[in-house]
């Protein structure tokens, strides 16, 4: 297959989708083509570990759009494709099956890989990742056999597994190498709420506690994993949460300036010419971190940069300033997150945790940065002015949940 697009995207997921939607939107009638490594069309990536993984919700409600929107609007679907090279002088990309595309432009949106153990017993079979169909419906076909489970990573993901694995009767362990679960992206207080609330849940929680290797048999099944201190947690099953790495090894090959994925200015450009690079691979200098290089893991930001990037093809004055959200379904527990509390110097509670309703609003400088509110969305909605303006909001008035946070006064 020797072919060429106007526009290339490379990745299928919500990033790559929203950049060729959005450019149908402003009416761009040249040829477009979505390069994905899965045989499936573009889908939602959040409900594997919630609402799929439970079997709430079934494939075709999680898909982003109806197959049939994306032949109503011309954008080739190129699906069950990898690329392993990239050209950017000749401006084309090599397929693992060797075939070539020729661009005008490319948005690289290949999101990451999942991040996985290295170490004694970790390609046992019943070790499963979250980050694709077929990572999730190789977790659900095992599971009437599974009666322990062994989360590794207390993140987002590793915790949204363990609820929903929970709910689904299984007895649940989650190994956290940290002294608190979320420590890279919460404060304190909401860590401390949630490990509460999954034990309550009759989850256990091992903090400070780093994986050395898996015990394995004759099978290639891991039968329990070994702790680097000494002891051995036996289980039917393994989930491994610790993030992801960047898809960026042909823009690496060709020349793109890389650090914690691929670089890119607030034009979503790379250092390549007529390439752009978006979502989760994309690292960025963001306001909201103090103009730190991040890469930003949601779905919002991929929504956000694909809009930005293919305004910029369109010619249109755009920058990517966003303020960063996202959002963790826990049993029960809405949280919604608005801002980077990274760096945070001091925080508020803002309601009482018991309540299983509160925010937890921080500050660096004196001004709000973030607010982590647990089933508590009037904070959420009114609190992020406050982040947005940089705020400094009186404290002793934050805390009296009887004045709303838009009624608070700034010092």
């Amino acid at each position: 297959m020797n072919a060429f697009y106007d526009i290339l995207i490379v990745g299928a997921g919500h990033a790559g989708a929203q950049a060729a939607i959005a450019l149908r939107q402003k009416k761009f009638e040249g040829s477009i083509a979505l390069v994905g490594n899965e045989k499936y069309p573009p889908y939602e990536r959040p409900p594997l570990s919630k609402e799929y993984l439970a079997g709430e919700k079934p494939f075709e409600r999680i898909l982003l759009r109806p197959e049939s929107f994306w032949v109503e609007r011309e954008i080739d679907l190129l699906t069950g494709r990898r690329v392993s090279k990239l050209d950017p002088i000749g401006k084309t990309v090599t397929l693992a099956s060797d075939d070539e595309i020729g661009y005008g432009k490319l948005i690289w949106a290949t999101g990451g890989s999942p991040r996985m153990l290295d170490c004694p017993g970790s390609q046992a079979r019943n070790i499963h990742a979250v980050r694709s169909r077929a990572d999730v419906d190789k977790i659900m076909a095992a599971l009437p056999t599974v009666k322990k489970v062994v989360v590794v990573g207390g993140g987002y993901i590793g915790l949204e597994a363990a609820a929903v694995l929970t709910k689904l009767g299984k007895q649940v362990t989650i190994v956290e190498s940290l002294d608190r679960v979320l420590s890279r992206v919460a404060g304190e207080p909401l860590s401390r709420f949630y490990e509460e609330e999954h034990r309550r849940q009759g989850v256990t929680i091992e903090l400070e506690a780093t994986v050395a290797g898996f015990e394995t048999g004759d099978d290639g099944i891991a039968t329990a994993v070994t702790l680097a201190d000494g002891r051995s947690l036996e289980a039917d099953m393994f989930v491994v949460g610790i993030g992801i790495i960047p898809e960026t090894g042909p823009l690496v090959a060709a020349g793109a300036a890389t650090g914690n994925g691929v670089d890119v200015d607030q034009h979503c450009r790379t250092s390549l010419e007529d390439v752009y690079a978006i979502g989760d691979c994309a690292a960025h200098s963001n306001a909201y971190a103090d103009g730190a290089m991040i890469r930003l893991e949601s779905v919002q930001n991929a929504n956000d940069q694909a809009k930005v990037a293919a305004l910029d093809i369109l010619g249109e004055e755009t920058e990517y300033d966003a303020v960063p959200w996202f959002w963790s379904n826990q049993y029960d527990l809405r949280l919604q997150t608005v801002g980077l509390s990274t760096g945070h110097d001091s925080h508020v509670v803002r309601g009482d945790p018991d309540s299983r309703s509160f925010s937890v609003i921080y500050y660096r400088d004196g001004k709000v940065v973030a607010l982590d509110c647990v089933n508590a969305t009037k904070d959420y909605v009114q609190g992020r002015k406050a982040v947005v303006e940089g705020l400094n909001l009186d404290k002793d008035e934050l805390v009296n949940t009887e004045i709303p946070i838009k009624e608070v006064g700034v010092r």
